[in-house]
């Protein structure tokens, strides 16, 4: 009797403080079970004051959790670059390296590899997960994963390298803060990359172009016996890239980092380099370069803005995307533009965990009530009712062409597929306002009627449907966009303004 009593004053006290012994609740419904002669009431007490504090505790464990997640800065990151430069295999290893894989299925993967005759590839089969590109050795979908460092959580989006697949591409870097270019180090394949067509160049243009400010550029493959860690090399190539990302728009010394690494054996990425195998390299390791990254911060009180990717069905409908702006807690109203539909969050979750509460910078699935899954499309926004983000058919911009097609004129009456943010949507230039002269930076005083690569004009463009979008000045991740026509990006651009407001324009000018 002694025990049950200490027992009983061990659970009391716990549930006044809100924390409690588990094991001490546990016995003590034991023990009201074993006393089944005391009657009913005695063992529904029981179990009431074991389960009232576990759920406290549950409680308060959650709350914990959110806490510390909420601590940690969350990062996208983005793998970019030429096909097989090793960006699925240098995102695998980052993943085995932070402990997200266990050695069986780094053996299973290398079993697989070599079922395929493909041996280098088991570390990429980590990010690629279907079988089309295990077999191609190709990425097709952006891959997602998750690690953390001590600082920071960062989500992986691997992008494709294919040209066939840059649409893709295109989805996942619209979604990143920060973004990796893999460049490989071996004889032949960065030039290969790096020459006119090759995606490295495409992809750091449209990297930049949809946002991503901070680049590290990984020089991969260094182990390969054509390199084998040649400081002339890695020289080569640095000095090659530092022209080309200063005429992309990127600030070489503050906003880009040159790594050497080997993404196949893990070199010179979560510990640095050592002096036998190379003894000229004195810099950070990846994941040092990961956490030492600055970015620009969010505002979490800004009106709510999360463009989806991706709906389905999941006890009601569920919606995926990245919180651009604002902040969303569970019960709140809100609104699915362009159609306007009303909506309640039930549940929030961020990877595989449910929270109250998120940021801005999180990736998120959100369940919702009021709307079947059905009535929602990749591209639309949900934003907060009280400013919602803008749906329109036209609106004029700022563009840049890059590289048109060959004999092809830019003229009012181009047709091209635009994409922003998460809308991927045919559209017609309409009319060409005026063109930006280069050296003065003013509008040339003559109208132009058509223009060639490099120009910098406005213009107006139009869409079939309607479209969400900001302008560029007021929210950056919303307002930026690329023009691509037989799957090449011509011209990048951002949003100036929304046609309604064309009397002020030209009250203005």
């Amino acid at each position: 009797m002694d025990i049950e009593e200490e027992i009983r004053s061990l659970q009391l006290d716990s549930a006044d403080n809100g924390d409690v012994n588990l094991e001490a609740g546990n016995l003590d419904v034991e023990n009201s079970d074993d006393k089944m002669e005391e009657g009913d009431d005695n063992m529904e007490e029981g179990s009431r004051d074991a389960v009232e504090p576990v759920q406290k505790v549950k409680e308060k464990k959650e709350e914990h959790d959110e806490v510390e997640m909420n601590k940690k800065r969350h990062l996208n990151v983005v793998f970019i670059g030429h096909v097989d430069a090793g960006k699925s295999t240098t995102g695998g290893q980052i993943l085995f390296l932070s402990g997200q894989v266990d050695d069986r299925t780094i053996q299973k993967y290398e079993k697989e590899a070599k079922d395929k005759s493909r041996e280098s590839w088991y570390m990429a089969f980590i990010m690629d997960t279907n079988e089309e590109e295990r077999a191609k050795g190709k990425t097709i979908e952006v891959g997602r994963a998750h690690f953390e460092t001590e600082t920071t959580r960062f989500t992986i989006l691997d992008a494709p390298g294919h040209k066939s697949y840059v649409p893709n591409m295109i989805s996942g870097a619209s979604q990143a803060d920060i973004g990796v270019l893999v460049i490989s180090a071996r004889k032949g394949e960065f030039e290969t990359g790096y020459e006119r067509g090759g995606q490295t160049r495409e992809h750091v243009q449209l990297a930049k172009t949809l946002g991503v400010s901070k680049l590290l550029v990984v020089v991969n493959k260094m182990d390969d016996l054509t390199v084998n860690w040649s400081k002339e090399r890695y020289d080569e190539i640095e000095s090659k890239m530092v022209p080309f990302l200063k005429t992309s728009g990127y600030n070489v010394k503050k906003d880009v980092q040159f790594i050497p690494i080997s993404g196949l054996l893990g070199t010179n990425m979560k510990t640095r380099l050592s002096k036998e195998t190379c003894s000229w390299w004195d810099g950070p390791c990846l994941f040092e370069a990961l956490d030492s990254i600055e970015v620009p911060l969010r505002d979490p009180k800004g009106p709510f803005r999360l463009p989806i990717i991706d709906k389905f069905k999941d006890m009601g409908t569920t919606v995926m995307g990245k919180v651009e702006s604002g902040s969303v807690h569970e019960g709140d109203s809100l609104i699915i533009m362009p159609n306007k539909a009303q909506v309640k969050v039930i549940a929030i979750f961020i990877d595989e965990d449910r929270v109250k509460y998120a940021g801005p910078g999180e990736n998120l699935r959100v369940r919702l009530s009021g709307i079947d899954d059905e009535d929602i499309l990749a591209g639309f926004v949900l934003s907060s009712v009280a400013n919602p983000i803008p749906a329109v058919t036209e609106f004029y911009a700022q563009l840049q062409i890059l590289e048109l097609l060959e004999n092809a004129i830019f003229t009012p009456g181009y047709k091209a597929v635009l994409h922003i943010h998460s809308v991927v949507e045919e559209c017609e230039i309409v009319d060409l306002l005026e063109e930006i002269d280069m050296k003065t930076k003013k509008p040339k005083k003559k109208k132009p009627l058509f223009v060639k690569n490099g120009a910098v004009i406005k213009c107006r463009i139009q869409v079939t449907n309607l479209i969400c979008m900001e302008k560029f000045s007021d929210f950056p991740q919303l307002g930026r966009f690329t023009l691509r026509t037989e799957g090449k990006t011509i011209a990048v651009g951002k949003v100036i303004d929304a046609p309604s407001k064309k009397s002020k324009r030209s009250s203005t000018n």
